[in-house]
C-alpha cells in the first residue's frame, strides 16, 4: 500500500508582495523562496509547507480549505492579525472567522472553548 501525506497549503492571492508580508507576519516565519508565481514560507509545522500562489484574476468563490490559528489569548491574536491587515468576518460558537487581505478566510480558535473573547459581541455577520 502506498503512503501519502499533506505536504503543502497553498494560499491564492493577487499580490505576492502583500500576501508575503501578511502571511509571514501572521505565521511568524520568514520567506524561504520566491519564484513567481509562487512564494514559499520557512518553517511549517510538522513539515507542512505553506506557499502563496499568484492568481491575478479575482477568485470566483471562496476556497473550501482554510487555516486555523490556535491561541491562548484570542483577543490579543485577533488584534495582532488585524494590525497585519486581516478583517473580522463573524463569530461562531467560540471562534472567530477572519479574512486575509485577499479575501481568504481563516479561523482564530481558543485553546479551550471556554476561553471566549471579551468582545465577541463586536463580531459582525
Amino acid at each position: 500500500m502506498h503512503r501519502s501525506r499533506l505536504s503543502s497549503a497553498i494560499i491564492d492571492c493577487n499580490d505576492l508582495q502583500e500576501a508575503s508580508r501578511f502571511w509571514s507576519g501572521a505565521l511568524g516565519v520568514e520567506v524561504a523562496s520566491e519564484d513567481p508565481p509562487y512564494v514559499f514560507l520557512r518553517g511549517g509545522a510538522g513539515g507542512l509547507q505553506v506557499g502563496l500562489q499568484l492568481v491575478p484574476e479575482p477568485k470566483a468563490a471562496k476556497s473550501p480549505v482554510h487555516l486555523d490559528f490556535e491561541t491562548d489569548d484570542l483577543d490579543a491574536e485577533v488584534a495582532r492579525l488585524e494590525a497585519l491587515g486581516a478583517r473580522r468576518q463573524r463569530f461562531v460558537e467560540h471562534w472567530g472567522i477572519m479574512e486575509d487581505p485577499h479575501g481568504n478566510e481563516f479561523c482564530v480558535v481558543p485553546r479551550r472553548p471556554e476561553e471566549m473573547p471579551s468582545d465577541a459581541a463586536d463580531w459582525t455577520a
